[in-house]
């Protein structure tokens, strides 16, 4: 299921100014390089060792003009197992790669070993299961009360709202939704770990049980929905038939890959992603963004954005109301912001410590020539603060001191509370993740997007669905709308080495991730860090985002708002209903664990800018000064075309 999160050697291939093809460099994927001894380093890989060249750990140029992506003529690939030779191998992987196209990306071995677990550790555990025939039986009975609208009825959990229309409380839909709820109580309790099973394997037939008992809730079928039979009567059919219309028209929008209808009433450039400024340098992987100054001095350091690869960087930039860039430009910052490249198959060799190099690092370059060498802001967003991390950890390894702060947006440093993308997060998973992306050499952006809705599927798909095609209500247009539905791709070997390096074996603070042949360590960073988590985000729950605390020991300041992944970093001031907490942890204090945290830190009405407006200012220099100039031709960074650049137009 983990589809947005899957390590094959691979070469990456540079290119000289002009596009004249460049020497073929290999570099060791980071996972690798603990084992590292020159001067030919045995390095793991999956159970097998290899050998580097010196040319391995040749250091790259920091700042390379722009190129156009060209695969290696041969890409490397993980040698095949024991035994099999490279023929046999293929086979194997391209009949795995055609499966996982048929079942969406997800193992069936990781769901029918999840459903083995617990029915074998169910069948010998009589007590436990008398104890859920006695909750059968009193669901049963209260489900019947219900019915009858007597007391003691079954009610919809906090937060459900499926059946929330009054013609629920009349018969004989009364006693569809008390069956239904009756039905979902026994099954949540009965997907509960039971003594001797794996947990994992207890939360995987949790969540699947949870799946097929949502797709089957009466809210979804026409007949049984009191709301749906109203509006039919009520336009005599006509909600049933357009509804039936934008299906098909969905569908066929599908089938063809046509643009989004949310995309077509949003033009990048004019109505989102429409802060000015130049992009002043493009490699393979990114173009990097300098936004023009709205005032007339700014502060000496600037800041650099960078997003996560899995999602277009205008999430940060969309109407000029909740434009996250637009309101830091108008705070008198220097932005630079990277606009990922979306990854097809010319791509697939891309590793994760390229996004480190070519983008975090020739970023930083970048902004530091262009503003005289001043040090530099680092704000890092989702996979974009986990890279940061990386790169601020490898860069404090070598006293490199050019990072005045560093900033993490949901940006998880451990994974070991990763939250419910670990649900089917195993060697099998990623294996089968794995040939499905060898065969196209990237993660498709439809299986990526499939996956965060099946994780919220009763509101993501079913309640949408009841709304746009039942009841003929189709959600409103708004930016957030138009840039989801405008979704990325993930390069083969990057997606493999960040799901086995980080998800499945948390390198990181582990002390087992290595940049170029050596181990970085978070507890080296001595610059003061700004971390930011959301308390309903299920991507990168805020738990698990606090845990820089638990691996850091410099200066740290967390803020926790309300909201989810995206709704918590759009608070723009002014926004209703928005409020934040927020502590500082200096290196003498001890840690503090997250609850406890939550527990002491009251929550503060509004929008969290501000506060780290005013936290960029103080760790900023005192005197503002002329704005920079964009780009700086002498050092190879002219401007190349106004911002948003071409990369956040490829589909």
């Amino acid at each position: 299921m983990p589809a947005i999160l899957a390590n094959a050697d691979a070469a990456a291939l540079y290119m000289d100014r002009g596009g004249a093809a460049a020497k073929v460099r290999r570099h060791p994927a980071p996972g690798e390089m603990s084992q590292v001894k020159p001067p030919a380093p045995a390095m793991c890989h999956q159970g097998r060792t290899r050998v580097a060249s010196p040319e391995t750990m040749t250091e790259q140029p920091r700042i390379r003009p722009a190129t156009v992506p060209t695969p290696p003529a041969d890409p490397a690939r993980p040698a095949p197992p024991h035994g099999l030779t490279a023929g046999a191998d293929t086979l194997d992987r391209a009949v795995r790669a055609a499966a996982g196209r048929a079942t969406f990306g997800v193992s069936s071995f990781a769901a029918l070993s999840a459903w083995s677990d617990w029915a074998m550790h169910l069948a010998r555990s009589p007590g436990r299961q008398m104890q859920l025939a006695e909750r059968a039986w009193r669901n049963g009975l209260a489900a019947t009360l219900g019915a009858f609208g007597l007391p003691g009825g079954l009610t919809p959990r906090k937060g459900d709202h499926r059946f929330d229309h009054p013609g629920w409380a009349l018969p004989p839909f009364r006693a569809a939704q008390q069956a239904h709820l009756a039905t979902e109580d026994f099954w949540c309790e009965a997907t509960r770990e039971v003594r001797g099973m794996r947990r994992r394997s207890a939360d995987r037939v949790g969540f699947m049980a949870g799946q097929i008992v949502n797709a089957l809730s009466p809210s979804n079928l026409p007949l049984a929905n009191p709301e749906v039979v109203e509006a039919t009567l009520k336009t005599g059919g006509a909600n049933l038939r357009n509804g039936t219309a934008r299906l098909l028209h969905d569908i066929h929008d599908e089938l063809t890959d046509s643009r989004p209808a949310a995309l077509a009433q949003f033009e990048i450039g004019r109505d989102i992603a429409a802060t000015p400024g130049k992009v002043i340098l493009r490699n393979d992987l990114m173009e990097l963004i300098q936004y023009s100054p709205q005032t007339g001095t700014v502060h000496p350091e600037p800041v650099l954005i960078v997003p996560a690869w899995i999602m277009k960087y205008y999430i940060l930039d969309l109407s000029a109301r909740n434009s996250f860039i637009g309101h830091l430009v108008a705070q008198g910052h220097t932005v630079f912001a990277i606009s990922w490249v979306n990854p097809d198959e010319r791509h697939r060799d891309l590793s994760l410590d390229d996004y480190r190099r070519m983008g975090v690092m020739q970023a930083l370059d970048a902004a530091a020539t262009i503003c005289g060498g001043a040090r530099v802001h680092a704000c890092g967003y989702c996979l974009g603060g986990t890279i940061l991390a990386i790169a601020a950890a490898a860069m404090a390894r070598e006293d490199d001191d050019r990072l005045a702060s560093i900033t993490l947006l949901a940006g998880q440093t451990d994974f070991t509370e990763a939250g419910e993308l670990m649900l089917f997060l195993d060697e099998s998973q990623i294996a089968y993740l794995e040939d499905l992306m060898w065969a196209r050499g990237y993660l498709d952006q439809n299986q990526m997007a499939g996956t965060f809705k099946a994780l919220r599927a009763r509101d993501l798909v079913w309640n949408q669905a009841v709304q746009r095609y039942l009841l003929d209500r189709p959600e409103p247009a708004f930016d957030i709308g138009a840039w989801s539905a405008d979704a990325t791709r993930m390069p083969y070997r990057m997606h493999s080495e960040y799901l086995r390096g980080l998800f499945l074996e948390n390198r990181l603070t582990a002390g087992r991730f290595a940049v170029d042949g050596r181990v970085v360590a978070l507890k080296d960073i001595t610059a003061p860090m700004f971390v930011l988590g959301t308390e309903t985000d299920y991507i990168a729950p805020w738990r698990s985002v606090y845990k820089a605390a638990l691996f850091t020991e410099n200066d740290l300041t967390f803020v926790l708002t309300n909201g989810g992944h995206n709704a918590g970093i759009l608070s723009e001031p002014g926004h209703r209903n928005r409020h934040f907490r927020v502590g500082h942890r200096t290196p003498e204090k001890r840690y503090m664990d997250p609850d406890t945290w939550c527990a002491r830190h009251q929550a503060r009405p509004g929008s969290w800018w501000p506060l780290w407006w005013d936290w960029l200012a103080g760790h900023s220099g005192a005197d503002r000064a002329a704005p920079p100039p964009m780009g700086a031709p002498d050092a190879g960074l002219a401007p190349l075309c106004d911002a948003p650049g071409t990369y956040i137009l490829q589909r």
